[in-house]
């Protein structure tokens, strides 16, 4: 999600729609992969907490082998332990849940990516030339509303934590602005996109997103740890909760777990865990829940960034990494967490991390660290010798717990 200080939203002007898509293609992962890197997680966790976060889990599924690895707090009040096996808000992967919903539709005929928005909803947006495309792409240049809502973190959260919005009043809010850009003319992260879709969704087939999600994706893959339980404020079972930093970071973390998220909705409600995700990311690269044609389009990942080794296709984030690999997946952010969940193009290797703050861009771009360590195996110095020891120099409050299946 869009929130501020959130380090992955591009910044600065956005790049050109010009820029040519990039299929997946199996060079994409290297052969064989670098072995992960527990001691490099560690290495993350720890700088992540030295930084603000309770508490860091990452889960690294790799062929048989599964490698579960965790640290600090999962619930601060209370001194219990993290351990990666913890629900949590998956914030902005939500997006990639609803992109599969959409696509299955394209694939029943009952949508079609280059058609007008407008042609699937029940109140037309300003422009008529929006694609569903651009929606999907973040190119139709829709004002993000989160950047006036959100402008002061702590009291714009608390005056929605348990509101109740309706897709239309989110889109009327980004609405009465300008857009950012013509459709189709450059990249711009916004979360209106996805509310749009989730509102399209709903008006073209008269079922809720929760039960697209539950019948098309959850059950399916038996993602018994997924759920999406809007406007329920809370998490059940075992959940890590979150904690919202501040935009003085003198002031207390703000326990953020309990919120409808009715803001976000569609864009970033999913609730989930790290072995969940990553069956579902896997599950899409193979074509498990998206049929070829569909999931070509998804993977066609546009460079968003200046060095190019960060992408986007519909729905889907790319990233390129040290050791040559291009991995797909997303990333979260909602008030208290921090997600990054991403496989390799043939789904073999999947990763997801969390740490539970944020509006703390300082541990967003740390956690980003877990990727080079789960798919290049890095592995720095001083993580070494925190696995060498056994976990000998990490703090009673730190102490990390690594469960390898």
């Amino acid at each position: 999600m869009r929130i501020k200080n959130a380090s992955y939203v591009l910044t600065g002007s956005a790049l050109v729609a010009t820029l040519a898509a990039v299929p997946p293609a199996a060079a994409d992962t290297p052969t064989p992969l670098p072995g992960p890197s527990v001691s490099g997680v560690l290495a993350v966790q720890k700088q992540a907490m030295a930084a603000g976060a309770p508490g860091a889990l990452t889960r690294i599924d790799s062929g048989t082998s599964s490698y579960r690895i965790s640290m600090g707090k999962a619930d601060t009040a209370a001194g219990t332990a993290m351990d990666a096996d913890r629900r949590f808000r998956v914030g902005s992967v939500s997006k990639s849940f609803t992109t599969v919903v959409l696509m299955q539709l394209v694939a029943e005929g009952r949508v079609d990516l280059d058609a007008s928005a407008n042609t699937y909803l029940p109140k037309p947006l300003p422009d008529d030339r929006i694609t569903v495309r651009h929606l999907l792409s973040h190119r139709s240049g829709l004002w993000d509303y989160t950047n006036d809502m959100f402008y002061n973190t702590v009291p714009g959260f608390e005056a929605v934590r348990n509101k109740v919005f309706t897709y239309q009043e989110l889109i009327d809010l980004s609405t009465a602005h300008k857009p950012n850009n013509e459709p189709g003319a450059a990249y711009s992260y916004s979360n209106t996109n996805f509310v749009v879709l989730g509102q399209l969704i709903e008006h073209v087939t008269d079922v809720p997103m929760a039960t697209h999600y539950e019948q098309r994706i959850f059950k399916p893959l038996g993602l018994k740890n997924t759920s999406y339980v809007h406007p329920r404020t809370t998490i059940t079972g075992s959940y890590a909760r979150g904690y919202v930093r501040d935009d003085d970071p003198t002031l207390p973390l703000v326990d953020s777990t309990e919120q409808t998220v009715s803001w976000g909705q569609s864009a970033g409600a999913v609730i989930s865990n790290s072995s969940d995700l990553n069956r579902f990311f896997a599950a899409v690269v193979s074509g498990k829940v998206v049929p070829p044609a569909q999931l070509q389009e998804m993977m066609k990942v546009v460079p968003v960034n200046a060095d190019g080794t960060q992408f986007y296709g519909l729905g889907l984030r790319g990233r390129k990494l040290s050791c040559g690999v291009t991995v797909y997946g997303h990333t979260g952010t909602v008030q208290g967490y921090y997600t990054y969940a991403f496989t390799t193009a043939d789904g073999k290797r999947s990763m997801a991390s969390m740490a539970n703050t944020s509006n703390n861009g300082t541990v967003n771009t740390i956690l980003a660290g877990t990727l080079e360590a789960a798919f290049c195996g890095t592995s720095p110095a001083k993580a070494d010798k925190f696995s060498r020891s056994g976990g000998e120099g990490f703090t009673e409050d730190i102490a990390p717990q690594v469960v390898r299946d």
